[in-house]
């Protein structure tokens, strides 16, 4: 054999960033060359990350929510080193895989809710995509309903659902008859059933854009309000599944939910998971569904493949997925990602009475989101004239200036919880350790330190920032729409 691909990569390292401007995406390289985040990674374990300069960094971003099990996590990736050295067949589209029987029935046995039937995608807006098609082909209905500042993916179908405008604009028309109303708000969503043209209405436990959470029985009593109208409850797992948010599912720990694992009353009609399905490695996706909906879709021999996907139940994905959730259940990495997740949330409210900049904290077991928000002016009248200016300039720059120190000052990887949101988002991985979680604190509280100087120099940072992206088309702008979730 000649391809060495251990030699191809070391020939080549460094040249990430020439060959995405010369042949991927030159507007995002630029993007990470003006925020600091144009690094090269060379080796991976758990939580960590390391440059070809041999430093080490800690991963609060966490692939999007895709490195729950950490990253090369051996039980992973021993599955898929041994699955290769077997020779084991796959893609063979006129059989029924032993593998992904297995990872359904796996599946099953963890979500119940009466959800009969799985079908594997390649992501998770290809399971939103499967979803909106069961739904209109279930319920004989044309509508979809979603929620202001939803994200269900970038593909056309899930681009009609999403509810962040940066993403959508220059891609309409959208599909017909999809239509937006504010998260957590049930009277708008009842108005919407009453039409009576609604297949589905999706929505996401938990909001990646901004960490929103649901208001205590809303997600029951939306499930309730779907049933009521003969529309379909679809639950978007894709980011707030596989344990992120502290339960497998996000809706388990949901007033109304929490007993309804054996059934199907009230319950979700459609679940889409994906992400940390992957374990990292390969990507996969899962939509389970009712027998109700299945026979729908699925009506005759004919239909037998109606909805497919040439990669769907490739071996590999499946091998994937199987050994993730081992990997899950053998270091109890959801109780470990309550606790450390709980040890954020409170070292981060702890600094609250010092930090006026600091406004709340939501938090649901390793999903977190620190929520910034401008000083009275009897406390502070610098520091909110200083807010009012750049906000001013451009409502991306202020979360920017906390997620670069992070990264240039501490190593450190953090995220923008999306666009115009003056939130961070951290999505660490499961497993990380209390040191892990005092390495974040103290890197924080010194970037805090030093964002409540005015002036200083976190607000120069913003100010030539602002000029950057005034110049030279809003690269902040992009550095929001690249924070997908």
């Amino acid at each position: 054999m000649t391809f060495d691909i251990t030699q191809l990569i070391r020939e080549n390292t460094g040249r990430n960033y020439d060959l995405h401007r010369e042949h991927i995406n030159p507007q995002y390289a630029k993007v990470l060359k003006t925020i600091g985040f144009d690094r090269v990674h060379v080796r991976a374990q758990g939580p960590y990350l390391w440059d070809n300069q041999g430093r080490q960094y800690l991963d609060f971003i966490g692939g999007y929510a895709v490195t729950n099990v950490g990253r090369t996590h051996p039980t992973v990736k021993k599955a898929l080193m041994d699955f290769l050295a077997g020779d084991h067949p796959s893609m063979i589209h006129f059989e029924a895989p032993l593998l992904s029987g297995l990872l359904a029935e796996e599946l099953k046995k963890r979500i119940g809710r009466g959800l009969d039937y799985v079908f594997f995608t390649n992501s998770g807006t290809e399971g939103v995509e499967c979803a909106i098609k069961y739904a209109k082909c279930a319920t004989g209905k044309p509508a979809m309903v979603f929620c202001e500042k939803a994200f269900h993916g970038l593909s056309t179908g899930s681009l009609s659902l999403n509810g962040c405008e940066s993403f959508r604009k220059g891609f309409a028309p959208f599909l017909p008859e999809s239509r937006q109303i504010p998260f957590n708000d049930l009277s708008a969503l009842e108005a919407q059933l009453k039409r009576g043209d609604v297949a589905g209405f999706i929505v996401e436990p938990v909001q990646g854009k901004g960490v929103n959470l649901p208001a205590p029985g809303y997600l029951a009593k939306a499930s309730a309000l779907c049933g009521k109208y003969g529309a379909l409850f679809i639950v978007d797992e894709i980011q707030s599944g596989v344990g992120r948010c502290g339960t497998f599912l996000a809706i388990d720990a949901e007033e109304g939910f929490e007993n309804d694992r054996g059934g199907n009353d009230g319950g979700p009609d459609i679940v889409i998971l994906s992400k940390a399905l992957s374990g990292g490695y390969v990507p996969v996706g899962a939509v389970l569904t009712h027998k109700a909906v299945y026979e729908k879709v699925y009506s005759s021999m004919e239909r037998a493949i109606v909805h497919s996907s040439t990669f769907h139940q490739n071996s590999m994905a499946m091998v994937a997925g199987l050994a993730s959730l081992a990997a899950l259940d053998e270091d109890d990495m959801i109780a470990n990602g309550n606790r450390m997740g709980a040890k954020l949330r409170e070292g981060i409210e702890g600094m609250m009475d010092r930090f006026a900049l600091i406004k709340e904290v939501r938090q649901r077991g390793m999903m977190i989101g620190i929520e910034f928000g401008p000083p009275s002016l009897l406390k502070s009248p610098a520091l909110r004239t200083a807010w009012s200016m750049i906000h001013t300039v451009d409502g991306n720059l202020f979360t920017q200036a906390v997620v670069i120190p992070l990264m240039e000052d501490h190593l450190i990887l953090t995220q923008v919880a999306g666009h115009n949101m003056d939130v961070l988002k951290l999505t660490p991985p499961l497993m990380i350790s209390e040191a892990d979680v005092k390495r974040f604190l103290s890197a924080f509280e010194d970037v805090m330190v030093k964002l409540h100087k005015f002036p200083g120099p976190t607000w120069e940072l913003m100010t030539r920032l602002g000029r950057n992206a005034f110049s030279k088309s809003k690269h902040s702008e992009a550095v929001m729409e690249a924070a997908t979730s």
